[in-house]
């Protein structure tokens, strides 16, 4: 009989380390495919994924089961992401004015996001309200229920934006061939 991630998780809370390695075991690909869709960048992705993974052992002791253990673990990451882009923006900000070599990293960064396929790219394109809805509605085929747990809205505002995201990104396609 497999034990429930809820169960492992209590027991990671009280130091359990196999417990936690089992769930880090089950839930690790799972956290890097939501920070991929949250940051479109496989090597941040990885970091965020990592940093993730060493704050876990001191955050899984707020972990009190009122929701499922993959839910508070989105949680996790959607907030991790948040936490990034926070910091990104900040860097970016005192980054300013240091002339040709940032210039020359962020057109770097614009080939870079050339690169991802046009999902990819037209999903940057929304809102972030938007991107962490599609993220964790898309692969991970959470229902809207689920979605709305973790991002912590009603199910009619998740689907709301499900709605806004395919009329935004059928008109991004119609823009695109008619170029």
């Amino acid at each position: 009989m497999t034990t429930s991630d809820e169960n492992l998780a209590k027991a990671a809370a009280k130091g359990d380390a196999d417990a936690f390695a089992t769930l880090l075991a089950r839930h690790y690909d799972r956290m890097f495919r939501l920070a991929f869709r949250l940051t479109g960048r496989a090597d941040q992705a990885e970091d965020l994924a990592q940093d993730i993974c060493a704050a876990l052992p001191a955050k899984i002791a707020g972990f009190r089961a009122e929701a499922k253990f993959t839910t508070w673990l989105y949680r996790v990451v959607v907030n991790a992401a948040e936490d990034a882009r926070r910091r990104q923006a900040s860097h970016s900000r005192a980054a300013a004015g240091w002339g040709d070599v940032e210039q020359m990293r962020r057109a770097e960064a614009v080939e870079t996001a050339e690169a991802v396929d046009w999902l990819q790219r037209a999903m940057r394109s929304l809102p972030q309200e938007l991107q962490d809805t599609l993220a964790l509605t898309l692969e991970d085929e959470m229902t809207h229920a689920q979605a709305a747990e973790v991002l912590g809205v009603s199910e009619g505002t998740v689907s709301w934006r499900m709605s806004d995201i395919r009329k935004r990104l059928r008109a991004l396609r119609q823009e695109e061939l008619a170029e």
